[in-house]
């Protein structure tokens, strides 16, 4: 992470409006500790900046942003924490959502918000202006509590917390990832006795060596799905969301200083699922060579369950077996390649994957690419990055994640 930067912002005591508590200013300060440790993320310490409380001011939070823009390259990691206020004006001349700096100010309404707040248009315009292709903002921002209303109203009606669509739009731009700590009609716990939000202790125990870490680093999606399980397991009413327009899962953080990597799971989970994987390939030509020669043999060694083509019941409709596979399987992985796309039964097996994950809300569909080819619309639409197994160089790194994540239940979609 040579080329890591960070910004970490913490704001609890407001000096306008409603305060949080301040295990907010915990969560940033851990984040922060957590970066630049040499032992976990390993970060710079000159590349991150932290900002509490009465320092995180909107002319320092936007000065803090335009240094980022100005520091980092196309090659960057770039990582922004903020647990803080956030809200949205629904209607009227201030309509629009807003993150809120220590310094808001809602005695005059909306007006005197939109000159002390970051509207949705400037922190679009500022994460805009950061040249990094790997982005990643992670927002805690819908706390229990409330904002406080203007007191000389003027039509304006600040409502606590940010839409998701405010999140669709902060992901305009090649390799952009929002996560957010809730749904937009939810609330981030801080449950009792606890050191930081529920949130924030399931992201610094993926940090510290939970999510997967294969090659020495911890990359954004295994992150992601490490954390997101958790957080709705001691939270039914919490749902950790993220939105991403990016084309491969790239590393956020080295994993416990890049001196090691993920050892696999000692069991698998504990579920209904008669199988761990079904395969959905063209089996024909390179690709039934490369699955049952290849993909197979190394699944099966590593202790998975594995449903194929070839293990179908005989005297039952082929497309009956394709449903009950991918039923009976925890997950589906998608062997991508020009004769694949040109297949009807992969399409078919594809199609239902995809039908199932949505109805269940659960991530149950893995593609990974055998050779270039450009996925159809449908599976493009779910923004799933697929696994590249064309590259030598990648294969071995690749096929390790495969397996961890294969060990795991799966998490949750978004909503």
């Amino acid at each position: 992470m040579d080329n890591a930067h960070a910004l970490v912002v913490g704001i609890a005591n407001y000096q306008n409006i409603n305060q949080l508590p301040n295990t907010i200013l915990q969560d940033a300060q851990d984040i922060y500790n957590l970066l630049i440790d040499p032992e976990y993320c390993s970060y710079s310490p000159e590349r991150v900046q932290l900002l509490l409380d009465t320092k995180a001011t909107k002319a320092a939070l936007t000065e803090a942003l335009a240094n980022l823009a100005q520091q980092s390259n196309k090659d960057s990691t770039v990582l922004i924490y903020i647990s803080s206020h956030g809200g949205q004006i629904e209607k009227g001349a201030y309509q629009g959502e807003y993150l809120l700096p220590v310094d808001t100010n809602l005695t005059s309404g909306g007006s005197l918000l939109a000159q002390t707040a970051i509207s949705g248009d400037q922190f679009t315009e500022a994460l805009r202006a950061i040249p990094a292709r790997k982005l990643v903002v992670v927002f805690d921002c819908c706390h229990a509590g409330g904002i406080g209303q203007p007191k000389d109203v003027d039509g304006s009606t600040l409502k606590e917390g940010l839409p998701e669509k405010y999140y669709d739009s902060l992901t305009q731009g090649r390799g952009r990832v929002i996560l957010a700590s809730s749904r937009s009609s939810e609330k981030s716990y801080v449950l009792r006795d606890a050191e930081n939000s529920l949130f924030t202790q399931h992201l610094l125990a993926g940090l510290k060596g939970g999510a997967i870490g294969s090659g020495g680093v911890i990359r954004i999606l295994d992150l992601f799905n490490y954390l997101q399980p958790r957080v709705t397991s001691d939270q039914a009413n919490q749902h950790p969301i993220l939105k991403a327009e990016i084309e491969d899962n790239f590393p956020i953080a080295r994993y416990l200083g890049g001196k090691a990597e993920t050892p696999m799971p000692l069991t698998l989970p504990s579920d209904d699922y008669e199988y761990d994987v079904f395969i959905s390939y063209q089996a024909r030509g390179e690709d039934k060579h490369w699955v049952r020669q290849a993909l197979l043999p190394y699944l099966e060694s590593q202790g998975l369950k594995v449903y194929l083509d070839i293990r179908f019941r005989l005297g039952v409709p082929i497309i009956t077996s394709m449903e009950r596979a991918i039923e009976r399987s925890r997950y589906t992985v998608l062997v991508l390649s020009p004769a694949y796309l040109q297949s009807s039964y992969a399409q078919f097996e594809n199609l239902v994957s995809q039908n199932l994950g949505l109805e269940e809300s659960q991530y149950r569909l893995i593609p990974i690419v055998r050779e270039e080819c450009t996925p159809r619309l449908g599976l493009r639409m779910l923004r799933l990055p697929c696994l590249d197994m064309t590259d030598e160089d990648e294969f071995e790194t690749n096929i390790e994640r495969l397996v961890y994540q294969l060990w795991q239940p799966p998490s949750g979609r978004n909503g």
